[in-house]
């Protein structure tokens, strides 16, 4: 725990803007303590099991995923698990919905863990420095689909596509099991509320302590120039080309999924 720990502050790439914050409100203290009060969940409620997370190069990174749950615990895990194995360490931002930092309290959390809002100047500005970036292109479509859906990847934003192009950064797709049966959504009501398209109802108050899987496929590394970032359907075809990359590896690894436990 001290090892992570350590890392996180002493080892991780931060960008300090002054009193130990960064320019969106990462607090690496912060983000240390969360991660060490959240290893038990990850290690024995979870019991997460990972992956291929070497295969995150250096430089701008953009890790796509399949998005499920009530909330968006999918998205912590990965994050802590990338936080647990990647060497070096790296922080990974979240990028986040545009009613978030709209809610209270959470919102504050959020941007001192390195959760940031999704808009084109922040997520332009991040990938300039390099950083690593966790895209759900689902979005809130992912979380609300019916549980006969299960893994069936919904309304595809082409948005990732796009600054992945501009800015030079690989695509790394990332399989995650099950968090679609930790937390399955029985309905929604469509009440709005800070922003919020609905508010879930799930089938049990907490998630399920459902096994975790979690696997990082080979980076797509894109062969376009920055011109093509301009172009709809230069962008479009890299969007499904990591979607078709991402639907098979939960494909696969569905599959694999049934062969142990069988």
């Amino acid at each position: 725990m001290k090892a992570v720990r350590d890392r996180i502050l002493r080892e991780a790439p931060f960008h300090d803007a002054g009193y130990g914050y960064d320019i969106f409100g990462l607090h690496p203290p912060v983000l240390a303590s969360a991660v060490a009060a959240a290893r038990p969940i990850y290690e024995r409620y979870f019991r997460v099991k990972s992956s291929g997370v070497f295969r995150i190069p250096d430089g701008p990174v953009i890790l796509i995923a399949n998005h499920a749950g009530v909330l968006p615990v999918d998205g912590a895990v990965l994050c802590l698990d990338v936080l647990f194995n990647s060497e070096p360490t790296r922080i990974p931002r979240a990028i986040a919905d545009h009613f978030v930092p709209r809610l209270p309290i959470v919102s504050t959390l959020f941007a001192r863990l390195g959760v940031v809002s999704g808009t084109r100047a922040n997520v332009r500005q991040l990938l300039e420095r390099g950083e690593l970036l966790v895209i759900f292109p689902e979005g809130v479509s992912g979380p609300a689909k019916k549980f006969r859906n299960r893994y069936t990847l919904q309304h595809w934003s082409v948005g990732f596509a796009e600054l992945a192009i501009r800015h030079h950064a690989a695509i790394v797709p990332v399989s995650i099991l099950g968090a679609e049966e930790s937390w399955p959504l029985v309905t929604k009501l469509g009440v709005r509320a800070f922003g919020a398209p609905y508010i879930p109802i799930p089938l049990s108050p907490i998630p399920l302590p459902v096994h975790y899987e979690i696997a990082y496929g080979p980076p797509l590394h894109l062969n376009v120039s920055r011109r093509d970032a301009d172009d709809p359907e230069a962008v479009a075809e890299v969007a499904a080309e990591a979607c078709q990359l991402l639907e098979q590896q939960i494909a696969d690894a569905r599959v694999a999924r049934r062969g142990v436990f069988r």
